[in-house]
C-alpha cells in the first residue's frame, strides 16, 4: 500500500504568518516615498494676483518666480537679470514661458522681467493668475 503524508504548510508560529504582510507594507510606503513628490516647489512663496480671465497652459512649460521683493526664480535657481537671459538660452530658445509673479511684486519689477524674457527670445509669456471666486 501506498503511503503518502504530506506535511502541513501553515507557518509554525505567528511571525512568520505576518511576514507577507510587513512586506507588502514596507513596498507601499517605499512606493509613496518615490512617487509621492509629484509637484515641484516654488524657489520661494509668489501668491499670483486674481484675475477674472480664464486660461489653460501647457504644463511642460518654464516657470520664471518673481517674488514680492522682486527677486527671480528659474528651474530653483534665484537670478539675475544677466543670468536669467543665459538660463533661457540653455533652455535650447524656449518661446513660450509661463510667468508667476507675486501679487505685490512690483510692476515695473515685473515688466522688466517680461522685457528680459523678450531679449532672450521668448515669443509668449503666460501670466500665471488665481481666480477671482478663490
Amino acid at each position: 500500500m501506498l503511503d503518502l503524508r504530506f506535511e502541513s504548510s501553515r507557518p509554525r508560529n505567528e511571525e512568520e504568518r505576518i511576514l507577507p504582510l510587513i512586506n507588502v507594507v514596507f513596498l507601499l510606503l517605499i512606493y509613496v516615498m518615490v512617487a509621492g513628490r509629484l509637484a515641484a516647489v516654488d524657489p520661494f512663496l509668489t501668491v499670483p494676483p486674481r484675475s477674472a480671465s480664464e486660461g489653460t497652459t501647457q504644463m511642460n512649460e518654464v516657470v520664471v518666480y518673481v517674488g514680492a521683493d522682486g527677486r527671480i526664480a528659474l528651474d530653483d535657481a534665484v537670478l539675475n537679470g544677466a543670468e536669467l537671459q543665459r538660463a533661457i538660452a540653455r533652455h535650447g530658445g524656449l518661446r513660450t514661458v509661463r510667468l508667476k509673479a507675486d501679487g505685490s511684486a512690483p510692476a515695473i519689477r515685473v515688466v522688466a522681467v517680461t522685457n528680459l524674457l523678450g531679449a532672450a527670445g521668448v515669443e509668449k509669456i503666460n501670466l500665471l493668475t488665481l481666480p477671482e471666486g478663490r
